[in-house]
């Protein structure tokens, strides 16, 4: 199969080297040239234009920042120039009702689409120990996912388009609250007089606390905020959820609360830092 990979983020440009190491006929293009600069020097094709990117492939990958970026590249350019039949699997992490147009429009032109967002930050990417939530039938993606077991270990089916979207919106919602709340819980042991460091050493290690947080704490001990997933993004993704909530008309009342706090964080500066700097944003209010 001929493979391109479109956005070579913190993400995407280590799953494109993990399909490098297998082997892929690989073709990638970037906005920025750097990364694909270098992913060209290990074998992938660089391509200077999107057309020119995904007029050959049998599966065009998109990992993206947010739905615009995706809507400028494949809805409005990408999809027009792909083969009949070929996949294109959007591996960004945008909303259920962003996927369902995305695959309305590919089905237009006779392109199969998936869902597959994933769940892991950059460790996981450089390791290929990703997990794919794949919106599409195993029995009708089968051929897709050995391609996908080149950048994760697992892949969990959702039977509908959209549906593997949806549970990524969930998961992250899940993240970005429970890191306030281990923040805040941090912050206050340390104005009742408990030493920071106890708190970052016990704290993750209890049963109640999400464990994802015992790597922030080191982060947070550290006061080393070294990027794996950006903060600004985990303020994209929970305003792409409130949007979602209100489509289905469901209240999402700490979810939005949450949302701001991430939004005045974005505002003061630590966007383009790891989400675990909502502690550092949080130690100055």
């Amino acid at each position: 199969m001929k493979v391109t990979f479109i956005g070579l983020g913190i993400m995407g440009s280590r799953m494109a080297h993990n399909l490098l190491n297998n082997q892929v006929d690989l073709t990638v293009y970037n906005r920025s040239e750097a990364p694909a600069d270098a992913l060209a020097e290990k074998g992938a094709k660089k391509a200077t234009t999107i057309e020119e990117a995904v007029a050959e492939a049998d599966i065009v990958f998109t990992m993206l920042a947010h739905p615009e970026a995706v809507s400028a590249v494949m809805l409005e350019k990408g999809l027009k120039a792909m083969q009949a039949k070929a996949y294109w699997i959007d591996c960004s992490t945008v909303n259920p009702s962003f996927s369902m147009a995305s695959a309305k429009a590919a089905d237009a032109n006779q392109v199969n689409f998936l869902d597959a967002p994933v769940a892991g930050t950059k460790p996981q990417a450089q390791e290929g120990s990703l997990t794919f939530f794949l919106g599409g039938k195993q029995e009708e993606t089968s051929s897709i996912e050995p391609i996908l077991k080149h950048m994760g270990n697992k892949v969990l089916y959702f039977d509908e388009v959209s549906k593997g979207t949806s549970f990524k919106m969930l998961v992250n919602a899940l993240l970005a609250q429970s890191m306030v709340m281990f923040a805040e819980a941090v912050i206050l042991g340390e104005k009742m007089g408990l030493p920071r460091s106890l708190l970052l050493d016990m704290l993750p290690n209890l049963p109640v606390v999400a464990p994802f947080t015992k790597a922030k704490a080191g982060m947070m001990k550290q006061h080393n905020y070294d990027v794996q997933f950006p903060l600004e993004l985990m303020y994209k993704d929970l305003h792409l959820a409130t949007l979602t909530a209100n489509e289905n008309h469901q209240p999402l009342y700490l979810a939005n609360l949450t949302k701001e706090v991430y939004a005045q964080a974005t505002k003061q500066g630590f966007g383009r830092e790891d989400f675990a700097a909502i502690f550092q944003y949080l130690t100055q209010e």
